[in-house]
């Protein structure tokens, strides 16, 4: 028979894992506080809170599991080159949650493999998304890919990178929006949008401008009926503010972002009156059940992990990628140039721990800003390069850049022609990007320049799981990172909800262990 009341420590502490059941906090007759259950009857104290029962469904805005027609309010992200896998996306929607396919700097032909895969496991009402990046240097492909994604009915995008709306963004956002009999506007495609900056998230708010959806009727991509609609609207109902994360960050203090991008939200919907509210969503450094239960109480609807996933059996990263993120504490990250944004100075988070790709990418872009061209490179300098960096000689990786370019886009190798510091940055990115696609093949001859993007979360979390079934990278599954991280994030509420309401919780009832979940 279950504990009805509990007044001693060891009860306390064991109490918040009770958080299914309804509680009381109840003061005994000898005066001590203490917390009681269903059942509890006067013999065991007055009550003086009563609490209802909590689900780890119920942490978040429940009209965003309404609206998406998932089991709970959690999302994993994008992991760029396919990391995020279409079997990772399928398993977090048959685990009731979303997922967004990694399409960020693959090939539209990939980008089309994978929907397939996707589409062929779930079937086209089935709840996943992919990811359509901002893509400055290549366009093409992001008009490709937002092509793709209306064509094959991809109703869930997560829009990532972007500084400004793109003609392309701005299509699949609109594209299929219909009005029903009592005026309601309906989405085919829900565009959530990742933004680290308030005036970012500012754009996603507000309706597409009218030029772009002027533009677009014109060609014909969308409707003019869907670019009336798109003026009532925002670009983006899902608002995920990403704070310190792996990859693309600015490095924000979640706490410090997230109510700022709150109130700048609820000023915008007063503003334009719109019928459905705007949600607001948190990422970066969600690693823990308490850094999760923090999101949440922070008022966000819905929570989105990245870091942590890419070390699920499930992602495209290989086991030795895997195995140095298993051993990552929070310290062992780093800020270096990124590959699709190098010309620009944009950096991206990655793993310092077990790689040298941090200082070595940041020596390319020391070399591209102090040099106009390769060949004003001194030649000692380029030795040490070819060395230590590159692995090969300065000309056999000017000959592979330009036979890349040559079946990606010819046009870049026009453009590099007539100029050196072009034919430069590209040939640095050369390294840039292939430095990910070794960590995801497991590259044993280039293992000490693996690009693995990775947040502090990644450390945090490693932390958590030591000593419990989920330490061993062979067992972390993206759906049992995801339970664990909610059911874990639903008891730590409780011992906060509980505290609040006067019961004397120990510290120790906040920290919760990992255990195999259904």
């Amino acid at each position: 028979m279950a504990t009805l009341a509990v007044f001693d420590r060891a009860g306390l502490v064991s109490a918040p894992a009770r958080f299914r059941e309804r509680m009381h906090v109840l003061r005994a007759p000898s005066g001590h506080i203490g917390v009681g259950f269903e059942g509890a009857g006067e013999e065991h104290g007055d009550v003086l809170a009563t609490l209802p029962p909590l689900y780890p469904e119920w942490l978040g805005d429940r009209a965003f599991n309404e609206v998406h027609g998932v089991r709970f309010p959690y999302v994993a992200g994008a992991m760029a080159n396919g990391i995020a896998t279409a079997e990772l996306v399928v398993a977090m929607s048959r685990a009731g949650m979303l997922g967004f396919f990694g399409a960020a700097g693959l090939t539209p032909d990939r980008v089309q493999t994978g929907v397939e895969a996707m589409l062929s496991a779930l079937g086209p009402d089935a709840v996943f998304g992919a990811n359509l990046i901002h893509s400055p240097n290549e366009p093409s492909i992001e008009a490709n890919v937002a092509e793709l994604f209306i064509r094959r009915g991809v109703r869930f995008i997560s829009a990532s990178a972007y500084m400004a709306l793109t003609l392309p963004l701005v299509r699949v956002a609109a594209s299929g929006l219909r009005q029903t009999g009592d005026g309601a506007i309906v989405r085919r495609h829900h565009v959530f949008a990742k933004i680290s900056r308030p005036e970012v998230a500012a754009r996603f708010m507000q309706p597409a401008p009218d030029a772009m959806l002027d533009e677009l009727a014109r060609r014909g991509e969308i409707t003019a009926d869907e670019a009336r609609l798109a003026r009532l609207v925002p670009v983006a109902e899902d608002i995920t503010v990403e704070a310190d994360s792996g990859g693309h960050t600015d490095n924000q203090a979640l706490t410090a972002v997230f109510p700022v991008v709150c109130s700048l939200r609820d000023r915008i919907q007063r503003e334009r009156g719109y019928a459905r509210p705007i949600r607001v969503g948190a990422a970066g450094g969600l690693g823990t059940p308490r850094s999760v239960a923090a999101a949440f109480s922070l008022g966000a609807a819905y929570v989105l992990t990245g870091s942590v996933n890419q070390s699920a059996i499930e992602s495209g990263l290989s086991d030795a990628g895997k195995a140095l993120l298993a051993q990552a504490g929070m310290g062992d990250v780093m800020m270096a140039p990124a590959a699709d944004m190098f010309e620009m100075g944009v950096e991206v988070q990655v793993l310092k721990r077990g790689t040298m790709f941090g200082p070595r990418a940041s020596r390319l872009y020391e070399l591209y800003v102090g040099h106009p061209s390769l060949d004003a490179i001194p030649a000692d300098v380029v030795a040490k390069l070819e060395r230590e960096v590159l692995g090969l000689a300065l000309s056999e990786v000017r000959a592979a850049t330009r036979a890349f370019w040559a079946e990606r886009d010819p046009h870049e190798n026009e453009r590099a022609a007539g100029d050196p510091k072009h034919e430069m940055a590209l040939v640095f990115r050369w390294y840039l990007g292939l430095s990910s696609r070794w960590a995801i093949v497991g590259d044993p001859k280039r293992r000490l320049d693996y690009q693995i993007w990775c947040g502090p979360a990644m450390g945090a979390f490693n932390d958590w799981v030591r000593g419990s079934f989920l330490e061993p990278p062979e067992a972390r599954t993206v759906d049992q990172i995801a339970l664990n991280l909610m059911e874990g994030a639903a008891h730590v509420t409780r011992a906060h909800q509980l505290r609040t309401a006067g019961a004397p919780i120990p510290d120790e009832a906040f920290d919760v262990r990992p255990r195999p979940l259904a």
